[in-house]
C-alpha cells in the first residue's frame, strides 16, 4: 500500500471507529449510571447532626443490623421537594428505616428549617457541607437513595426522586428478597 492510499484510507478508518463508538453509546440508557458501591460495604463516614435536630449524628456503623435506606437530599434541591411526600408516606407506613445525608448546605439552618417545614421522615440525619460522605458514596446529584442490607453492604442505588412506581418495581421487591435471605 502506498503512502497516498494510506492517506485516504486512514481518515475512513478513524471515521468508522468513531461511528462504532457512538453507535454503542447510543444504545445505552443515559439515565442509568453505574453503582460503584453495589455489593460493597458502605464507605466509612461520620457526620455531625443537623443543628437543632438532636445530638446524634450519622455514621456508617449506624447502617448495621437492619435493612435501611440512605437518602441524600438538600434544601436547595428542587427534585428533593418532589420526592419528599413519598418519603413521608414511607415513614408513616413504617416500612423501612430511612436515614439521610443533608448535602452541601451553605447555611447550617437551611436543612433543619426545610425538615421542620415539610416534615422529617428520617431516623438519623448527618450534615455533609463539604461533600465528604457524598463523595465516598459516589453521589452525582440529589436526590439519590441507597438500599443497605443488615451487614452494611450497599445493594442498590436509586438516582432521582423516589416515587411509588420505583418503590413497587425496584426497591420493595429487593427489600423483600433481602428480608427472606436474612430473617430478623
Amino acid at each position: 500500500m502506498t503512502k497516498k492510499q494510506i492517506f485516504f484510507i486512514a481518515p475512513l478508518l478513524v471515521f468508522l471507529v468513531l461511528v462504532g463508538y457512538f453507535a454503542v453509546g447510543l444504545t445505552r440508557d443515559p439515565s442509568v449510571l453505574p453503582n460503584m458501591l453495589a455489593g460493597k460495604p458502605v464507605p466509612e463516614f461520620s457526620l455531625v447532626p443537623l443543628q437543632g435536630r438532636d445530638s446524634v449524628g450519622f455514621k456508617n456503623t449506624d447502617l448495621l443490623n437492619d435493612i435501611t435506606l440512605v437518602n441524600v437530599f438538600g434544601s436547595w434541591c428542587v427534585a428533593c421537594r418532589v420526592e419528599h411526600p413519598f418519603l413521608m408516606a414511607l415513614k408513616k407506613q413504617n416500612l423501612i428505616p430511612i436515614h439521610a445525608i443533608d448535602w452541601r448546605e451553605e447555611d447550617k439552618q437551611a436543612g433543619p428549617q426545610w425538615l421542620k417545614r415539610y416534615g422529617d421522615p428520617y431516623s438519623r440525619v448527618g450534615d455533609d457541607p463539604k461533600s465528604r460522605a457524598a463523595i465516598a458514596f459516589g453521589v452525582t446529584g440529589a436526590p439519590e437513595t441507597f438500599l443497605v442490607d443488615k451487614k452494611g453492604v450497599v445493594r442498590f442505588k436509586y438516582i432521582g426522586p423516589l416515587n411509588d412506581e420505583a418503590w413497587r418495581t425496584q426497591l420493595q421487591p429487593l427489600i423483600e428478597k433481602l428480608r427472606t435471605e436474612s430473617p430478623s
